[in-house]
């Protein structure tokens, strides 16, 4: 059995929060530079390479990559033999969460209820997967979701 404190997943989401809109992952970015190559047309090339230096100035100025910083959703893989103590794991999520958007200047767009459309003020409650997995290991992976899409969508009915 192994023993892991929260502190030490709130710590991790944090960081993972503020590196998840900082920093482009390396399969992303190797994906970027090879569509510059492969664009044939000189106005999409001039795009590409004008994100790529968005991706730079954010990763040096450890500012978000984009102003949408989206919902954090969490995926956590935990081993069956993991033990955890020093409070609640979801409430150490949340947390890690919470300082993560603080501490990062990430932008903060979580209402609390749908209808009421409050903010909450700290990018909580996040959307939590949880798994139960063999071993003693955990395995947490954050991927912010943005809200661009919910931003331009509509309802209506049509005649029939």
């Amino acid at each position: 059995m192994r023993t892991i404190d929260v502190s030490e997943i709130t710590e991790n989401i944090k960081e993972m929060c503020m590196e998840a809109n900082h920093y482009l992952s390396k399969d992303m970015d190797n994906e970027m530079k090879k569509a510059v190559e492969k664009e044939e047309s000189p106005l999409g090339k001039q795009i590409l390479l004008q994100l790529q230096e968005n991706l730079q100035i954010a990763a040096e100025d450890r500012i978000p990559i984009c102003q949408d910083t989206g919902m954090a959703v969490i995926f956590i893989e935990i081993g069956q033999d993991v033990h955890f103590v020093g409070g609640i794991l979801e409430d150490a999520i949340n947390e890690g969460v919470r300082q993560g958007y603080k501490e990062g200047y990430l932008r903060k767009s979580v209402v609390g209820d749908p209808i009421i459309r409050e903010n909450t003020k700290d990018n909580t409650p996040a959307i939590v997967y949880y798994s139960i997995i063999k071993g003693d290991k955990v395995k947490i992976k954050v991927a912010p979701k943005g809200f661009g899409s919910e931003n331009m969508s509509r309802v209506f009915m049509l005649k029939p």
